[in-house]
């Protein structure tokens, strides 16, 4: 008996360790493949998205803006003239057609020119909403080293099949009907296209008949803003931008002019009623209108 405990005690002891060397080995060829898959797992670098730098030269300035803004551009004025809505872009930089890495924001520097008998009223803007991003040529910097050329044994060259012609008879000559392609008739143009002027301005531009006429651009925006009665960034961008349309529009004396800023006058009042801003706009509003009627009066 006494020698009995001692013995169960050390074989106890034996078996223990053994257990135990057994589950440290077992746990390392377990984790072994893990951290060998981890170590040889690569995640190929996303393509950098590309943008090309529209065409806004002779552009009127607010026109401008919003080809810029729409492509996904920054801009800033440079010289000068200043960023008043019916000055007229003279030069850009980089110049159109230019492909550009999608920075965030790319700038696109303007120099902008005088039209004769463009009135400098209201506040110029000089630059977009938000700050302009660095420009970045997309060919250079998609440049790469070409990849070394892997040496592979040419392909055995197989005799191309026979074709044999299908047989066609008669028959299924007569009774194969005609396919008929569905087109859909549209309108060659949506707007009017007959908008005298209400008076002309030397080196405005003319209206564009592709683009809506002001009174209709005037009432999608009031039908805009009592949707929207946040002053969201979004909402705040689209507002202003739709009114510099508007109002250098009937400063060029395009068609409707006078009754589009009766309309955009109501819109600066919902504005302010709704985001507590937009007194500047309708001071301009109610002063381009005023401009207007005495014109064509």
């Amino acid at each position: 008996m006494g020698t009995f405990v001692p013995r169960l005690v050390a074989l106890t002891l034996v078996w223990l360790f053994a257990t135990a060397a057994l589950t440290y080995a077992a746990a390392r060829k377990i984790a072994a493949p893990t951290k060998a898959a981890a170590t040889t797992t690569a995640v190929a670098p996303a393509p950098a998205r590309t943008l090309v730098v529209p065409d806004v030269r002779t552009q009127p300035y607010v026109f401008a803006e919003g080809t810029l803004g729409d492509a996904g551009f920054g801009w800033r004025v440079e010289g000068a003239v200043q960023g008043y809505a019916a000055n007229t872009v003279a030069t850009q930089t980089p110049a159109a057609g230019t492909r550009v890495v999608d920075t965030g924001n790319p700038l696109v520097v303007l120099r902008l020119s005088h039209p004769n008998g463009a009135k400098q009223i209201g506040e110029p803007q000089q630059s977009s909403p938000l700050a302009g991003t660095a420009v970045k040529l997309a060919d250079l910097a998609g440049a790469a080293a070409p990849a070394p050329a892997q040496s592979t044994p040419p392909a055995k060259k197989t005799a191309p099949a026979k074709k044999t012609p299908a047989k066609r008879t008669v028959e299924t000559a007569k009774n194969a009907a005609p396919q008929k392609v569905a087109t859909k008739k549209t309108p060659a143009h949506r707007w009017p296209q007959h908008r005298p002027a209400a008076f002309a301005v030397t080196g405005a531009r003319p209206e564009p008949l592709d683009e809506m006429p002001l009174t209709d651009r005037a009432d999608m925006l009031l039908r805009y803003i009592e949707g929207r009665p946040k002053p969201t960034d979004a909402n705040v961008r689209y507002w202003l931008y739709q009114h510099a349309w508007i109002v250098a529009g009937a400063r060029m004396g395009w068609w409707h002019g006078s009754a589009a800023l009766k309309t955009l006058v109501t819109v600066d009042e919902r504005v302010w009623t709704l985001w507590g801003i937009g007194a500047r706009s309708e001071q301009l509003a109610r002063q381009t209108l005023a401009e207007v009627e005495a014109r064509t009066s």
